[in-house]
Formats: structure tokens, sequence, C-alpha cells
């Protein structure tokens, strides 16, 4: 996947590397994301970008996201709703994951549709 200025991919070992411009999601390592992130990018399964950062679906159905905060890099806000998700879908700067129950959680700008309250 690719944000504006960064590219991150699954390795066979189901760990992530990224690169590219660090403010677009491209240096996890340098990124300003929790060092829990950090551990958790293994075994992805998924990952989604918008135009500055990305999340990933891991295989026990949670999500990590890293990159520009006002471009969903950080899902703090929801990241307990973010349990058994199947999917996760990306505009320019928002995302919304579907989970297993068939419900949106969404998180990032609101007005790029960061904000799903109003469908819940």
């Amino acid at each position: 996947q690719a944000t504006d200025c960064a590219f991150a991919a699954i390795l066979a070992d189901g760990s992530v590397v990224a690169w590219g411009n660090p403010g677009y999601g491209g240096d996890i390592w340098g990124c300003a994301i929790s060092s829990e992130t950090r551990v958790n990018l293994k075994n992805v399964q998924h990952i989604q970008a918008t135009c500055a950062a990305f999340a990933a679906i891991l295989t026990d159905g949670s999500v990590a996201t890293w990159g520009d905060p006002k471009y969903g890099g950080d899902s703090g806000e929801v990241h307990e709703q973010l349990r058994s998700v199947q999917k996760i879908q990306a505009t320019s700067a928002a995302f919304a994951a579907i989970l297993a129950d068939g419900s949106a959680v969404a998180w990032g700008d609101p007005d790029a549709g960061g904000d799903s309250s109003t469908v819940q």
C-alpha cells in the first residue's frame, strides 16, 4: 500500500516494512507511534492507507495504525472498539473498519468520514 509519500509492505513472516517520508508513515520506527504498536506490527494480514497514514489488520482481528494522526494514523480513541476487524477501507484522511458483527468503526478526519457515530 502507499500514502502520498510512503510505502508499506507485508513481508513473508507477517511483519511490516515501511519506507518514504516519515510524516506520511514511511518510518515505523521514527513515527510518533507507541512502542506497543511497533511490537504489534507482526502477524499482519492486510494494510490500508489514507494520504498520510497506514492501518494494518492483525491476525487476531485487532488494528495497528501509524502515520499522521490527522489522517487516521492514531486510532487511540477507537482502539477498544477495533476487535474482530474483517476489513478496512479508507478515504483520503480517514479509515473505516468493518467488524465481524457487521458494525463499522471510523477514525481520522471527521470531514473525510472519520466519525461513524451517527450511524451506530
